[in-house]
């Protein structure tokens, strides 16, 4: 199971089709509040997580989940790319950070990079 995390609705329902064409299981959330609420991320492989959202924003949602036993690896993505939240999120143990727009490739190869097995939290 492949989570996104992102409060645009439009990219939400284009990655869940991008992902079940490539044979993935795929279930999004508008907010970081909704997914904390409802999913099960120890169920998942992968979590996309937009920064920048209303409410818990995308780092809060990765340094709340890194506390946790067996996180799935966690991608996330941005249209503000900047240097100090990129380096923040990667220290903080996302396996990649992708720019809005990004292409198709490059988020499969984000996802299929994510395919080891889940993170320990502390």
């Amino acid at each position: 199971m492949i989570f996104i995390v992102d409060d645009d609705g439009s990219v939400r329902s284009s990655l869940v089709r991008l992902l079940r064409s490539a044979g993935l299981a795929a279930e999004a959330f508008a907010s970081a509040e909704d997914f904390l609420r409802d999913a099960h991320p120890d169920g998942g492989s992968c979590i996309i997580i937009d920064v920048h959202m209303p409410g818990m924003n995308g780092l809060e949602l990765q340094q709340e989940l890194v506390r946790r036993p067996n996180v799935p690896r966690i991608v996330m993505i941005t249209a503000y790319d900047d240097p100090e939240t990129r380096r923040k999120v990667l220290e903080a143990g996302a396996v990649m950070f992708l720019r809005k727009p990004f292409n198709e490739s490059a988020l499969l190869n984000a996802v299929s990079a994510t395919a080891v097995a889940p993170q320990s939290g502390p």
